[in-house]
């Protein structure tokens, strides 16, 4: 089918959620590039929002949802399943946490793990209901977690808003302090901001956020959604600052393109959640979880937490050696990269490269978005600081 054919079908069928898209789709994937029906290949420098951490098509990991997919999909947590306890053991092995819930999504993590904070005061008869964000945050687009999303314009439509949700500036410790009340039950932190352009918590932030938290007796929640999996050259973004949450969340490369989110916590507030006081229907089933067992295995067999770190190190100083005026900033960590331009710049850029058969992100018309999957090599990243150059003369 045509690309046009497609684009005709879905403005007649789909809802308008997301507007004229990127006129392209795939039909196949192979390692870092995504091919048409017509054979035409692109170099996948976004992973699907970070999601593809595995590339396509990653033959041990496709061996294994096969091999599940013939045996057992779903039967739902009525029932014991291994595969989720198999998953959750090997999440509490390699973090700080000791008990591990399954979702769907990220905004189902992050909803959950707000729900674990409330429910875990709730039950000393402590009136801690309120949670503090930053701004420029993303959180996902369940009700509550817009309210939680720090971005006036994923809110404006829904108007009134979850209540209890604050919102303060990045790194501003002061701005943390004056928010905080006797109402503060948690704190919800990405310890790097992807969404709006990849901006880190600073160290020393982290360490004086963990400090309030431990002295007001406040719950600390790092949403690593998008950094959670090796995507900044550690396992867990929250390993990289030297600080441990309470709670924290994954979701998008833990499952390698199967829908999966994780609510990750420490035994102390793991057991504010009892029996009924939350479920899913498909959360954690038997194929989604091998999906989240299969990208560990690959992750560790292959070092790929080593490959992001070393990779992502090479592609910044690839881009920085091309001297490019427009750029005033390369953020990068591990492989979550932002390349700050002048305005409009990396728009440009965003819309240049896809000519040139390149797939990256790109936020407010400023900020270039690269997420390759994680078993980049140096042969892909040349080719696309080469196309890079040719994009930005």
């Amino acid at each position: 089918m045509k690309i046009e054919e497609i684009i005709k079908l879905d403005k007649a069928n789909y809802l308008n959620t997301f507007g004229d898209r990127i006129p392209v789709a795939f039909e196949r994937g192979e390692g870092v590039y995504l091919y048409t029906e017509e054979g035409e290949s692109y170099l996948d420098f976004f992973a699907g929002i970070a999601v593809n951490a595995l590339g396509h098509a990653h033959k041990n990991f496709t061996e294994a949802l096969h091999e599940q997919l013939d045996k057992l999909l779903h039967t739902s947590s009525i029932y014991y399943v291994k595969n989720q306890a198999l998953l959750a053991q090997r999440i509490t092995q390699n973090s700080c946490a000791d008990k591990v819930y399954f979702a769907n999504s990220g905004a189902e993590a992050n909803e959950a793990a707000v729900k674990l904070a409330k429910i875990y005061f709730y039950k000393q008869d402590k009136n801690k209901t309120d949670v503090i964000t930053l701004r420029s945050s993303f959180h996902g687009r369940t009700m509550a977690m817009v309210a939680a999303t720090g971005q006036e314009k994923y809110q404006k439509p829904y108007y009134p808003l979850t209540p209890g949700f604050s919102h303060v500036p990045i790194n501003d410790i002061a701005a943390l302090k004056a928010a905080i009340t006797d109402k503060t039950c948690a704190i919800l932190v990405e310890p790097i901001q992807g969404e709006s352009g990849v901006h880190p918590l600073e160290m020393s932030y982290a360490k004086k956020l963990r400090e309030l938290c431990d002295e007001k007796d406040i719950i600390l929640i790092f949403d690593e959604v998008q950094t959670g999996m090796g995507r900044t050259g550690h396992l867990f973004a929250y390993q990289m600052l030297g600080v441990e949450p309470d709670i924290f969340t994954l979701a998008k490369a833990l499952g390698g393109g199967i829908p999966i989110g994780a609510v990750c916590a420490k035994d102390f507030v793991a057991k504010g959640f009892e029996p009924g006081d939350h479920g899913g229907t498909f959360g954690g089933n038997p194929f989604a979880t091998a999906a989240g067992l299969a990208v560990f295995d690959i992750i560790e067999k292959e070092h790929l937490c080593e490959n992001a770190a070393i990779m992502g190190k090479y592609l910044a100083e690839k881009v920085k050696a091309l001297s490019l005026p427009q750029i005033k900033q390369i953020r990068q960590f591990g492989l979550m990269i932002g390349i700050e331009t002048e305005d409009g710049a990396a728009q440009l850029w965003q819309k240049s490269l896809f000519e040139h058969k390149v797939l990256v992100g790109s936020v407010a018309g400023k900020i270039l978005r690269v997420l390759p999957p994680l078993i980049v090599e140096r042969l892909q990243i040349d080719e696309f600081v080469e196309k890079l150059s040719e994009t930005a003369k």
